[in-house]
């Protein structure tokens, strides 16, 4: 039986995260033919809207507001309560990130629904699909059918692919007027303290240091290895505790989780708490000078060596093949 789905666009600083788009992706699974229904959040989004229907929303719904602005749970959570209980879906996807981590379980308790949190693969589609998701550190996965009510869950980035854009698509787009009051929480300033460029939850290619990199100017050639693969930096939270780096870049248990389809790890040993945040890559290159370290356990390429030889000749390398090219 085909479904309406509701699919929250996460919007940050003007610009859809992919993360979006895959989640329209794993809708049309879970719809089975069913209506996709896109939903913006903002101050001014209507002009985002466009987007989400060439990568296959069928029509999409704008919530627009002051209080919109910045993210609050109070606020982003009446808008969507709005949207559904004019729209009535029977299925509901948010991207697994902080945004969506925070938002769906307030959202799903005021719908008296359950929620499947961190999916990573969706088997089947309609009524029979199967949601799988990672348990104890990622070291197993369950598979979860929804048997009755609201299907709720949020996808973990760069997991499920998103359908292939189509600008070509047409859909309607709707204004909702929402009354946002009584909020509790008042954003008045935001403070990043992130790296420029790539997304770290988002990039497909990740260059990660651990307390082998020994300082923060130690970093500095993998930033500049990140930037030439086009991808991002992160960190180990050995790495973040002795001051190498923010916390903001922390990959693991009790940072954040990425799944990239290249992880290149520079003087990470490998506690579990680290891998339970990067061992689902698609590709793992492990660089350590211990041949015993438990980072080789998961990696599908592992050099044992100097991360300080090592990374300057992969930098090399690779300038060479982009000059060649």
């Amino acid at each position: 039986m085909s479904k309406k789905v509701l699919v929250l666009g996460e919007v940050r600083e003007g610009v859809i995260r992919n993360v979006s788009y895959e989640a329209i992706a794993a809708a049309k699974q879970i719809a089975d033919g069913g209506e996709i229904i896109g939903l913006l959040l903002g101050d001014s989004v209507a002009n985002l809207a466009s987007n989400l229907i060439a990568f296959g929303a069928d029509r999409v719904v704008t919530v627009e507001h002051p209080h919109l602005k910045s993210y609050t749970s109070d606020g982003y959570s009446q808008a969507i309560l709005a949207v559904c209980d004019q729209e009535k879906p029977e299925a509901i996807v948010f991207g697994h990130t902080s945004l969506g981590k925070d938002l769906s379980p307030k959202i799903s308790s005021r719908l008296n629904s359950g929620l499947i949190s961190d999916v990573t693969e969706i088997e089947g589609s309609g009524a029979s699909a199967l949601f799988v998701r990672p348990i104890y550190s990622g070291k197993a996965f369950e598979k979860v059918k929804i048997k009755e009510g609201i299907v709720f869950i949020t996808i973990r980035p760069n997991n499920i692919a998103p359908l292939a854009k189509d600008e070509s698509r047409s859909g309607s787009v709707e204004s909702l007027s929402v009354e946002i009051t009584n909020l509790r929480t008042i954003i008045k300033e935001v403070v990043r303290k992130t790296t420029e460029g790539v997304d770290l939850s988002e990039a497909k290619v990740v260059v990660a240091g651990g307390r082998g990199v020994k300082s923060s100017e130690g970093f500095e050639p993998l930033q500049e290895l990140a930037k030439l693969l086009g991808g991002a930096v992160g960190a180990s939270r050995g790495a973040c505790d002795a001051d190498y780096c923010d916390y903001s870049l922390q990959i693991g248990q009790t940072g954040k989780v990425v799944t990239p389809d290249l992880y290149i790890a520079a003087g990470i040993s490998g506690a579990i708490q680290h891998l339970a945040g990067m061992s689902n890559s698609k590709v793992i290159v492990a660089i350590n000078k211990d041949p015993e370290a438990n980072i080789f356990k998961v990696a599908d390429y592992g050099i044992v060596g100097d991360l300080f030889e090592v990374i300057p000749l992969m930098i090399e390398e690779i300038k060479s093949l982009k000059v060649g090219s």
